[in-house]
This record gives structure tokens, sequence and C-alpha cells, in this order.
């Protein structure tokens, strides 16, 4: 399961720069106003073989009565619940400040790892100034300089130590059975399909978005096979501030599609799609899962026998590089179709699991590029000799050319099109790497 660390810390201490330097893109907007970064921004990246998800979230305000310091302090308590690990930011020029005592006191009864981390160190004349922070009774300071980028590595180090590594399994996590991830924006219906699948009310399902405070899994005995479902309709509360909700929801999606085989992303068919839909199925293929689109509350949506067609052509337009994902009309309130998503989810693990054999592959791919071939790039022909699947769940595809370098994004989508084509993939992203021909 990929870990969670949150960044938190009172307003202006450098969290953003931080977040970027880890991350290597300028998402988070840096500037020395306070609470420029009102909600949070979060991305997954890779320290030495670890996976792991940052999230960046805004000053942190423990007892203001400001609407829009409440926001802050909503997400950051929301960040701090979820983290698997907590990174506490202060600063090494301003030394210790209230705000900082009071938000050390609340980590310090949080009972989840914490690391110290005194920013705005960038020489070795300011080391001495973190022995301040001792007092905050967080263990040792890790000094660094998020804008200089000085120690930032040796900290990583540190932070990932204990996780297990890419690829690598706790006896716990291992379980057979069928993982579905109830996953989507609030008030869609995640919990209303759950309950629907169950044939009993499991969870209570209000018109309050977020009525469903921790992911709950429950067994489906389908055909004699148990098959877990993990819903995640989640608000702590009715949260006063609208953000938070948005945030709860996404984070709650981000580790229920770590632990399943198939994300299934619920969105209102009614409603229609938007970008935090789209966000979500970003994060499902970025973490390389099988997704099936539910198209709920089809029940309420005015139709002739045009209108689901007419609705997939659209839904695939705005899925774009997503189109692959198979999708589904139904609905949770009047149990229309709700077996048929279990079906296509069987579909889709069978599909990540799916091997094709080298003489298949080179048989259909190696046609495919003989008659688009690469473009020549710095005056040199670029050759694709040979084709094999190198790995399953998801399926990955090793590509042996003169010029790996050499092949531009246009190129690797032609040939994963070609390869889905041939051999389907339906629900899966695919891995398509490219190797120098010895």
């Amino acid at each position: 399961m990929t870990k969670i660390l949150a960044i938190v810390g009172r307003p202006n201490v450098g969290k953003s720069t931080l977040f970027n330097r880890i991350i290597g893109t300028r998402e988070a907007i840096v500037h020395d106003q306070p609470g420029v970064t009102r909600d949070r921004h979060y991305g997954t990246t890779e320290w030495a073989g670890t996976i792991f998800t940052l999230i960046d979230t805004g000053g942190y305000v423990p007892h203001s009565t400001d609407l829009f310091e409440q926001a802050i302090r909503e997400q950051a308590e929301i960040a701090i619940d979820e983290a698997s690990v907590v990174i506490f930011m202060v600063d090494g020029i301003a030394g210790v400040t209230l705000l900082d005592e009071e938000v050390a006191g609340i980590l310090r009864k949080s009972n989840k790892k914490v690391h110290l981390v005194v920013n705005k160190v960038d020489n070795d004349n300011r080391e001495i100034d973190a022995a301040q922070f001792y007092r905050l009774g967080l263990g040792e300071p890790v000094t660094i300089s998020a804008l200089g980028g000085r120690k930032i590595g040796d900290f990583l180090d540190t932070v990932t130590q204990d996780f297990l590594r890419n690829g690598e399994q706790s006896s716990s996590e291992k379980d057979e059975r069928l993982k579905l991830a109830v996953v989507g924006k609030p008030n869609v219906g995640k919990s209303s399909l759950v309950n629907a699948l169950l044939g009993k009310t499991r969870n209570i399902v209000t018109d309050i978005p977020g009525t469903t405070r921790d992911a709950i899994d429950s067994i489906l005995k389908y055909h004699n096979e148990e098959i877990l479902l993990i819903d995640t309709a989640g608000l702590r509360r009715k949260s006063r501030v609208k953000e938070s909700v948005e945030f709860y929801s996404t984070l709650r999606a981000l580790k229920s599609i770590d632990r399943c085989d198939v994300a299934l992303c619920v969105v209102d068919a009614a409603a229609g799609i938007d970008r935090q839909d789209l966000r979500i199925l970003e994060s499902i293929a970025e973490r390389s899962c099988g997704a099936v689109l539910v198209a709920n509350k089809w029940d309420i949506v005015p139709k002739d026998d045009q209108t689901a067609k007419a609705y997939e052509t659209a839904i695939r337009n705005l899925l774009r590089i997503y189109d692959y994902v198979p999708i589904i009309f139904v609905s949770a309130l009047e149990k229309q179709r709700v077996y048929k998503i279990i079906e296509l989810a069987k579909m889709v693990n069978a599909e990540q699991n799916k091997r094709i054999s080298t003489n298949k592959l080179n048989n259909a791919m190696l046609k495919e590029i003989a008659v688009k071939p690469p473009a020549a790039a710095s005056g040199k022909e670029i050759k694709i000799n040979y084709v094999t699947q190198v790995k399953t769940k998801p399926p990955g595809f090793a590509f042996f050319t003169n010029e790996p370098k050499l092949i531009d994004d246009g190129y690797k989508r032609f040939l994963e099109n070609r390869l889905r084509e041939h051999f389907h993939f339906v629900g899966v992203p695919v891995s398509l790497f490219f190797r120098k021909k010895h």
C-alpha cells in the first residue's frame, strides 16, 4: 500500500517549496503571503524504490475563528488523520513561535510518526539554531533548505527507510479475494451502490455529502465467491468548509485504490462528468489499477433508445487517454444492472492479469510498425525489432529498438492503441518500455 506523507506547519514556513522540491514540479503555488496554499495539493512520487503520496497543506492555525483559516485547519487535520507519516515543518530563521508550540501539542497527541523538519537552514552556520526546536518535544530536529535543496536527499532517506519497498507486501496485505474499491465524489451514490450489491443497508445513506466516516469493508457473496467491497464515501462530519469535502473524498479514494484490484469510479449520470471525476480516474491510472466507470442515477435521466449511446460517446470524448475504461449505466436506487458491475470488474481483473505470448505479440505489432514506422529523428533511422510482455497487473511491454530515447510520445500512443486493438486490455492501464537492442 502506498504510504501517505502530510506536510503541516504554520503559514509561511516553506511547506509548498518542500512539496515542489520532492515532487519535482511547480504544482503548489509558492508565495511569501501567508495562506496562499488554501487547500491541499497532493502528488505521488518515488524515492530510492519507495513510492509514496505527498500532501501539501495550507498553513495550520489551530484556534483561529477566521473562516479562511478554519478551512486551512480542517484540511490539515484531515491530512494528519489520514497520513502514515507527518512532516512538521518549522522556520529555522524565525525560531520557535506560539503557533509552532500549539501545532506540536496537537501532533504529540496524534499517535502518528512525526518528523520535525527545520527549514531555511541553508548553511552550516545556521545548524546550531535548530537546537531550540528540541523544546517542542518531537525528537531530534532535521535541518534542510527546501529552496536550495540542502540535505533533502538525507531527509528522504530517513523518512522512507521504514517503508515497504516498491512491489513488496506485508503478510497482512496478502488476500486472494477480488477487492473492489467504490470511489468517487461525495453524493454520487457510492454507499447506495454498495447497499444495492449487498442487498441490505450496510452503510447509512442520506443526501448529506460524506455521511460515511471511514472506508468500510464489506463481504459480498457472489456465486460462491467472496468479493471484498471497499466503500469510501468519506467525510468525517458535515463540513463547515466546502473544499474539505472534495479533499477528504480524494484522500479516501487514494488509499482505497492502493488496496483494491479494480476501482469502481462512480459518477452522477444526471449531473455529468466534471474535473474532479477525471482527477479520480487519473489517480486510478497513476496507481496502475484497473477501472470501471459506473454512471449512477441513470433512472432519473430523461432518455430514449439513443440516450445511452449518446452519453457514452460524450463521456469517452471527455476521458480521452482514459477511454479504455468500460462504462456501465446503473441505478443503485432501483437496483438496475448493479450485478453487471461485478461481471465487468471480474473481466477487467482478468484483463490485467492476462499474458500475451511473444510470438503473438510480434506477429501483430511488427506488422503495425512496418506499416507505420517511427519517424526518423536527428537524421537517424529508428527501428523496432522485437516486443515482449515483461509483466502483468499492470501489463507491461518492452520494445527493443536501436534508439529508445528517440521514440516520441505520439508514437508511444500509437503503439498502445494498436496493442489494445489486437489484445484489448479493457479497463487496464498498460506500460510501454523502450530498451536498447544489443
